[in-house]
């Protein structure tokens, strides 16, 4: 393999430590609500530890990118996972409800900055020919901990419901390790005041129609993904299939391996001919497949649409990140990241709550409809928008230090 096909070592480095991440986050998910309940509130009070992370997120994300911006990705990312180990931590201690929302709201705020600043890194690190390649890995190695997670999570969570906490705050704090200990010689990393990295205003990226796409791209999918399937699959399973809580798992375990199968082949696959007929084919692919869910009548037909919809979203995952990183160049762009992450965002907290009523209202298939159907119209969005990958004869847009692909050895 030539080195121009050769993924940066600061690349690896970003997409080993989110996997770390991710295994923690899949610790301390599943004993959140029962954790939360624990001190004797209401479901509604429970469901809204989990609320107030989103919204957290979705508030500071414009902060987050104007501090990569003025600070540089590296420290934003650092001092991010810092903040959600610290506050993680200390959940274990807590002895008042209010304590752990106040918490997992200061979590929220240090997500954002390392998502943002994360992806910030992949952006600017990522070679444009193997940006569809960075993505599928980073989107895998997500994937992968998510899965990894509870199943070390459910052992924890039976000898303490306090015990995932702090095993999620270790798994950040060597996160944080790993990262800095890694790169901090690397020659890639350029401060943020570096005059000759360019920043790119949002105005400048919502002139693009592959950016305006990518957003519309990522609403749908976190509406679809990160909202709707978690909030409804299990209720859907309960109340329609008439199945045991637990195979809630199975399915959103089915759905992510359909994923995993597809990220890597469609990563690579998005390098060589294109990110946009990538998301057209999995955004049509997920939404018809999401709004069959509504529909399945028997556990084979649940289980056959709820891969076909992880296939289909696993199709046009990395084309979706990859879009934004085309359009970007080798700029900085802490802002432009950080409205890409909060269109997630917004569609994960109102997806639940627009799809819970309709399902209350009218019926499980009116709620995945609607749903499957918000992902038919990303795919119409991107019909007209321009093809984001660089073109040979266009030349390539290196990112800062491009020709020194090396890390400084350690002094």
């Amino acid at each position: 393999m030539s080195k121009s096909e050769t993924l940066p070592r600061e690349v690896w480095v970003i997409i080993a430590a989110n996997f770390v991440i991710a295994i923690g986050f899949g610790l301390v998910a599943p004993a959140l609500p029962t954790f939360a309940r624990g001190f004797d509130v209401s479901v509604t009070a429970a469901s809204i530890i989990i609320s107030a992370f989103a919204v957290a997120r979705l508030v500071f994300a414009p902060v987050a990118g104007k501090l990569v911006t003025r600070l540089g990705e590296r420290w934003v990312y650092l001092v991010g996972l810092l903040i959600v180990a610290v506050s993680t931590g200390a959940c274990a201690f807590v002895g008042e409800y209010w304590q752990l929302l106040a918490l997992r709201t200061v979590a929220g705020i240090g997500s954002t900055m390392f998502t943002v600043s994360g992806i910030a890194l992949m952006v600017r690190l990522t070679p444009p020919l193997l940006r569809g390649r960075a993505s599928g890995l980073w989107g895998t190695s997500f994937l992968l901990g998510n899965v990894a997670g509870p199943l070390v999570g459910g052992g924890l969570i039976a000898i303490s419901l306090r015990a995932p906490f702090l095993v999620y705050a270790a798994s950040l704090l060597l996160a944080v390790f790993l990262v800095w200990f890694s790169l901090r010689h690397s020659v890639l990393m350029a401060p943020a005041k570096d005059s000759s990295v360019r920043e790119m205003p949002l105005r400048e990226a919502l002139r693009d129609s592959g950016y305006r796409a990518a957003l519309g791209a990522s609403f749908a999918n976190g509406w679809a993904v990160f909202g709707v399937r978690t909030a409804l699959i299990p209720l859907f399973i309960t109340e329609v299939l008439r199945r045991d809580e637990s195979f809630a798992g199975t399915a959103l375990a089915l759905f992510a391996a359909g994923n995993v199968v597809m990220l890597m082949v469609s990563g690579r696959l998005s390098d060589r001919i294109g990110r946009r007929p990538l998301l057209i084919v999995g955004l049509f692919v997920a939404g018809a497949a999401t709004a069959w869910v509504g529909f399945a009548d028997s556990v084979l037909e649940f289980i056959v649409v709820t891969i076909v919809a992880g296939l289909g979203t696993g199709v046009y995952a990395p084309s979706q990140q990859a879009a934004v990183a085309d359009v970007l160049g080798g700029a900085r762009g802490g802002q432009v990241l950080a409205v890409f992450q909060m269109s997630a965002d917004v569609g994960a907290i109102l997806g639940p709550i627009v799809t819970g009523l309709l399902a209350d209202k009218l019926s499980f298939g009116a709620a995945f409809g609607v749903t499957g159907a918000l992902l038919l119209v990303a795919a119409l969005v991107w019909l007209p928008a321009r093809e984001t990958l660089p073109r040979p004869s266009d030349g390539p847009h290196p990112a800062p230090g491009r020709a020194e692909m090396s890390v400084k050895p350690a002094e």
